[in-house]
């Protein structure tokens, strides 16, 4: 199949794509569009004049960073020798749908300038790997325990922005019962399990959610027990995304207390793929992870009492 008919093919798929949200859509058209470019041998910054721009801004627009207007998509494929109407159209449709504002969006105001990003990546994602230290995964959290972590992470955020991050957060987790839902495979220290983060009655709730996560057919969860000592840990928490559309690659998040970085690149992506896959060959297998979970949770139902 010519290259341009590959590229074609790809648009329409994104397009039709059950998970095919505005982040992973910016990045298609994104990727798209560099690969038309890089056809037609035009650099950066004839792309960045085609549009009344800099080559920086053809290079966020590449790399789905920034949304891109229609009559910017229009000038480029102008210039990269796109001419029919329908190819055309399918650009300008990407272009359209990459505009629009997530869900998420209603909670600008308590959300960090990098979370809309993996908000936007999780919804769609086909693989979610991750590793958490401190705290329960985010997409496993129940409303108490979330309550509780927002307020030891935001110490002087009122009661009514508390209560904000926290449905968003709950709102995050509705990717885990939609139709087309990621698989999802945690690896939890035991740390973040011993401490008791709320208290005892929170955390019998918070292992209750997670003894049911372990019993969904979409979610492996794997706990990394202090006896196992010398931990292939990454050095703080870890997730990668994986997509089903070929086209897009893994992508790594590290979040920490003010930032977050994204990390994309091949060589970056398959370091921390194998050290993950350390961690989950190091950890206790999943079929014993609701044996773990059950000496847990008869613990803080005796000092709930």
């Amino acid at each position: 199949m010519p290259a341009q008919q590959e590229d074609d093919s790809s648009v329409r798929r994104i397009l039709d794509h059950p998970r095919g949200g505005p982040t992973i859509l910016r990045i298609v058209l994104g990727t798209q569009l560099r690969r038309l470019r890089e056809q037609r041998g035009i650099t950066r910054e004839a792309a960045g004049e085609a549009i009344r721009g800099s080559h920086a801004k053809i290079s966020r627009l590449e790399l789905g960073r920034v949304g891109c207007k229609e009559r910017d998509v229009a000038d480029l494929l102008s210039l990269y020798g796109v001419t029919g109407e329908q190819e055309r159209e399918e650009y300008l449709a990407l272009a359209r749908q990459a505009g629009t504002p997530g869900w998420w969006q209603k909670y600008s105001d308590v959300m960090s300038p990098w979370f809309d990003r993996l908000i936007g990546l999780e919804e769609a994602a086909s693989v979610i790997r991750m590793y958490e230290v401190q705290f329960i995964p985010g997409l496993l959290q129940t409303e108490d325990y979330a309550r509780a972590v927002m307020r030891l992470g935001h110490p002087r955020a009122s009661t009514e922005e508390i209560e904000r991050r926290v449905r968003l957060r709950s709102a995050r987790q509705a990717i885990l019962t939609k139709p087309h839902r990621p698989k999802l495979w945690a690896v939890v220290d035991e740390a973040a399990l011993q401490r008791p983060l709320g208290g005892p009655a929170v955390m019998r709730e918070q292992i209750e959610r997670l003894l049911w996560a372990a019993e969904q057919p979409d979610i492996t969860l794997q706990i990394a027990p202090f006896a196992i000592g010398g931990l292939a840990a990454a050095g703080g928490p870890v997730t990668i995304l994986r997509f089903q559309e070929p086209d897009l690659p893994d992508i790594v998040y590290l979040e920490q207390l003010t930032s977050s970085l994204y990390l994309e690149k091949r060589e970056e992506v398959e370091n921390y793929m194998v050290v993950m896959d350390r961690l989950c060959a190091t950890a206790e297998p999943p079929a014993m992870t609701v044996e773990f979970l059950e000496r847990l949770l008869s613990k803080h139902k005796r000092e709930s009492r």
